[in-house]
């Protein structure tokens, strides 16, 4: 496996400097975030991006993520000329050495949490999400919570939302796989896997139709063009936000078909109310068990990309609320110490 960490470019107070003395961080997963939704990412972007990551001694094989503009979601008429936009963008991508994808296909949001800085008992604060205050929130009131596209002005999503309300699970479906069709054949062409990263939480909200939330779910994604380039971003705790997928098996099935090309690997602690915050990497801070997840990767062979996800904000950090320094580093070296471990006990068999 090849470990990662995740870099939000120029503005994050996270230097690749500091990535660099993490160890076994091989590489970095970013984007191009200067360009709007939709529009064709300049092969000189990327190439700046490319030669920022590698003048650190670090891989850029990973891109997190292109986003898949809301024409596309909707099935509306512009979809075509996005599509074309984004598959240019796939071979700007190729041409950089760019191996793997992640996108999603959430409609107006990528993620919901109620809170950004639940404090823990430890006096960290983290990531949490309350089912029965989204319940209770207005449309309006609902504006309000992070995991919105901030790049749309409020009424611009209360009219995203209106939009949404004749599009069922059933059109978002067909309007993904019309993406997949047109996109995957592009992908397979130039080299790259694209991994479609499951909803976050896995569950209908305002509304909103979710389609990537549970094993029969995945295997739905995966048959619409069956082939490696079109797989998966497992990502564990979004996955997991939901008790009743039983996240080491999904990793054991997708990963033995070779159809996980990049894994997030993070805990949550989850009630059967639906509530769930998230905790340190460790199996025994949350509802995970982290070292049975990380085996089942193991087990199964998987040689592609890591990473450690949202971390608690520690040690007085400041900064982006899940994704500061101290944290995800602790939850790398955790989890490469727990694929070493592995890897003693496998060699001591033999």
């Amino acid at each position: 496996m090849k470990m990662t960490f995740r870099w939000y470019g120029e503005q994050d107070p996270v230097t690749l400097a500091h990535i660099r003395q993490i160890p076994g961080i091989t590489g970095i997963v970013s984007a191009v975030y200067e360009v709007p939704v939709g529009e064709v990412w300049p092969i000189e972007a990327i190439s700046r991006l490319k030669a920022q990551v590698e003048a650190h001694g670090l891989a850029l094989e990973v891109i997190e993520s292109v986003p898949v503009h809301e024409d596309i979601k909707r099935g509306v008429d512009s979809r075509d000329r996005l599509i074309d936009n984004y598959v240019q963008t796939l071979r700007h991508l190729a041409q950089c050495g760019i191996k793997v994808v992640c996108y999603n296909f959430m409609p107006v949001f990528d993620w919901t949490r109620t809170s950004l800085e639940t404090r823990l008992p430890d006096g960290s604060t983290t990531l949490s999400f309350d089912a029965a205050a989204v319940s209770q929130l207005s449309s309006d009131d609902a504006l309000s919570l992070p995991g919105w596209d901030v790049s749309y002005r409020p009424e611009e999503l209360r009219a995203l939302l209106k939009a949404y309300e004749t599009i069922d699970e059933e059109a978002l479906w067909q309007h993904l796989e019309y993406f997949l069709k047109r996109v995957i054949p592009v992908a397979r062409e130039v080299g790259i896997k694209m991994a479609i990263h499951p909803d976050d939480p896995p569950r209908p909200i305002f509304g909103l139709p979710r389609i990537v939330k549970n094993r029969a779910d995945l295997l739905r994604v995966l048959s619409i063009v069956d082939e490696p380039a079109n797989g998966l971003t497992l990502c564990s705790g979004s996955l997991g936000a939901d008790s009743k997928n039983d996240v080491a098996a999904l990793v054991r099935e997708f990963s033995g078909r070779g159809r996980i090309h990049f894994a997030h690997l993070r805990n949550i602690k989850v009630n059967d109310n639906g509530d769930f915050l998230e905790t340190a990497h460790r199996s025994q801070d949350g509802s995970l068990d982290m070292a049975e997840i990380v085996k089942a990767y193991f087990d199964t062979g998987f040689e592609g990309y890591f990473r450690p996800d949202h971390g608690r904000m520690i040690w007085g950090e400041t900064g982006k609320p899940g994704y500061g320094l101290y944290d995800r580093a602790l939850g790398a070296v955790y989890l490469n110490g727990i694929w070493e471990g592995i890897e003693k006990a496998e060699a001591a068999k033999r």
